[in-house]
């Protein structure tokens, strides 16, 4: 099984899974071009892609859409809610409505050799999921933008062999901030993001000893910083009295400008 992050973060997100036979993307919030460029550095291109599997329609996660729906025929994989959002976008008018492959959460979807699972989340979009990805025993999780977590997140996540895991904010970075009230109020909230603190809190209860890989993800340009997300998950972890000690760990943040290589495991 393999992955990659091309792009995580406030500003575009697009991550790439896979096996030998089958190929996805979950997200393509920039530009097609970018996502062409990291597809050739794994030796693939847009016309190796199985499918697109989008999370929920805000820009940072679909931007590249129209122009890569332009330029391939693959199915595009969201949920009922997200796919009645985007086609009520003006940006994605210009993409057929037959292109679009209804998913729900819990519910598999085979493709290839691979198994996808939607996964329901807290977020402020019209019907947001996160996703699965199995092949064989192996599992590959991708969770972020969610304002909250619960036990029923912590059982879609468990037993994962790499994760892409949310940090979006820290708390007083977020508070002191330049952003106006109602949005600081929103990220906050239930519908939100996960913060620092938070993201090692729901990492601490997910941890197994066979994961070759967790990305911190989604972390915003404003209110973190590479640094202090790494090691807030870090001291959570401490603290949460986990089994498992944070410098054994394979803890990476992820890049919202470089690709963090590819893991095949």
């Amino acid at each position: 099984m393999r992955f990659e992050s091309i792009a995580s973060g406030s500003s575009g997100n697009c991550i790439y899974a896979g096996s030998d036979t089958t190929h996805i993307l979950v997200d393509v919030g920039i530009s097609c071009k970018r996502t062409q460029m990291a597809l050739k550095d794994i030796d693939l291109d847009l016309k190796d892609l199985d499918g697109i599997f989008i999370t929920h329609e805000h820009a940072d996660h679909i931007q590249g859409l129209p122009v890569i729906c332009k330029r391939t025929h693959m199915p595009i994989y969201a949920t009922r809610g997200t796919i009645q959002a985007l086609l009520a976008m003006p940006r994605c008018a210009g993409i057929d409505p037959g292109r679009f492959v209804e998913v729900e959460a819990d519910r598999k979807v085979s493709l290839g050799d691979l198994t996808v699972e939607p996964m329901r989340i807290s977020h402020d979009a019209a019907e947001p999921v996160g996703y699965r990805i199995r092949y064989g025993g192996r599992k590959i999780s991708v969770c972020t933008d969610l304002g909250c977590y619960t036990d029923y997140t912590v059982e879609c996540l468990k037993e994962s062999d790499v994760i892409l895991l949310e940090a979006n904010h820290d708390v007083n970075m977020l508070q002191v901030g330049p952003y106006p009230y109602p949005l600081k109020q929103r990220i906050l909230g239930k519908r939100g993001h996960l913060s620092n603190v938070s993201s090692g809190q729901l990492l601490s209860r997910i941890l197994n000893p066979h994961m070759k890989g967790i990305f911190l993800g989604h972390l915003s340009k404003e209110n973190n910083l590479p640094e202090l997300a790494f090691e807030t998950v870090r001291v959570e972890l401490l603290e949460s009295g986990c089994v498992y000690r944070p410098e054994e760990l394979p803890i990476r943040v992820a890049d919202r400008q470089k690709v963090s290589g590819l893991i095949e495991f």
